[in-house]
């Protein structure tokens, strides 16, 4: 007689990590599974279904017509059953979405989407922290937060757990205080950027900006000459490019928080674009961040019309 197990909401969730991050070896590491046991409980739910729900190919898969759907189906129920637990458990008699993020990555978006969300759900408390890259990167491992926002090349080395979506993309620009010799002109050729020097984020909290300023201004023979590092916020790098009357190579989001007596000029030819992703906890589910999340992008489309 075969025998097979009822459907469990730990097979559930082993499902959805599988489906997330295309991969049984990805997903059990970040489960602590072994690769058999995952795939085996995998099995047990597609034959307690009756569906096949994954492709399995040589070192990932992909979800199937019936797992495409099933996947919301359980990321749903997922999220609905944590709600419970934490309902059950009195851990607050208010919910909580914990988002962490860059300002200068969706400045002056953001205020409007919390309002929106506060209006439709008035009893959840919206935690929103600005953070490092960083900072996001250990946060999100631990856990501890629901939705994140940040630069694409600072999440690509992947936090386990999280599935990512573009929000959108940011041009790169050159900012300065009001008195650098370059901000006379409307426009910044890369080569002018030989030797002059600059103030950039210390790898500390951004260990990605360093070598992703080297990467954009390579194609044009020139490497970047910082003559400082800024570990803290942006409002340090502000009060080292007065003092150094410098120069930093930042995103356009930037623009909206610096101060009035800066300018930033974009490059011709332009650099690449840099995208800013929006990450959701697929180990946690949290339907209030699913909604935030999308609440963001219907925004964010809405201006780029």
């Amino acid at each position: 007689m075969n025998y097979r197990q009822p459907m469990e909401l730990r097979h559930l969730r082993y499902f959805i990590a599988v489906a997330a991050h295309g991969s049984f070896n990805r997903a059990a590491k970040i489960l602590h599974l072994t690769q058999p046991a995952l795939s085996r409980q995998v099995k047990d739910l597609e034959e307690e279904l009756g569906v096949p729900l994954l492709v399995r190919g040589q070192n990932t898969v992909k979800l199937t017509e019936s797992g495409d759907l099933f996947y919301e189906e359980a990321r749903e129920v997922i999220a609905r059953a944590n709600e419970a637990v934490q309902r059950v458990r009195g851990a607050a008699r208010r919910e909580t979405l914990r988002i962490g993020y860059a300002p200068s990555m969706i400045a002056g978006i953001m205020s409007v989407v919390l309002e929106k969300f506060q209006s439709t759900a008035p009893r959840v408390r919206v935690e929103l922290t600005d953070l490092s890259s960083r900072e996001i990167n250990e946060l999100a491992g631990e856990g501890r937060l629901d939705l994140v926002i940040s630069l694409g090349i600072a999440v690509t080395k992947g936090i386990s757990g999280f599935q990512w979506s573009e929000l959108r993309r940011l041009q790169i620009v050159l900012i300065m205080p009001e008195a650098h010799p370059l901000a006379k002109l409307k426009r910044i050729p890369p080569k002018r950027l030989r030797d002059l020097p600059l103030i950039g984020l210390a790898k500390g909290n951004y260990p990605e900006y360093a070598q992703s300023v080297r990467g954009l201004l390579k194609p044009f023979g020139v490497s970047p000459h910082f003559v400082s590092l800024a570990n803290d916020s942006l409002s340090t790098l502000f009060t080292e490019l007065e003092a150094h009357c410098a120069a930093t190579i930042l995103t356009e989001g930037t623009v909206s928080i610096m101060p009035r007596t800066f300018v930033a000029r974009p490059f011709v030819p332009m650099l690449p674009s840099t995208a800013v992703m929006i990450g959701l906890s697929t180990l946690r589910p949290n339907l209030h961040a699913e909604t935030f999340a999308r609440m963001m992008l219907e925004e964010v489309r809405r201006r780029e019309k």
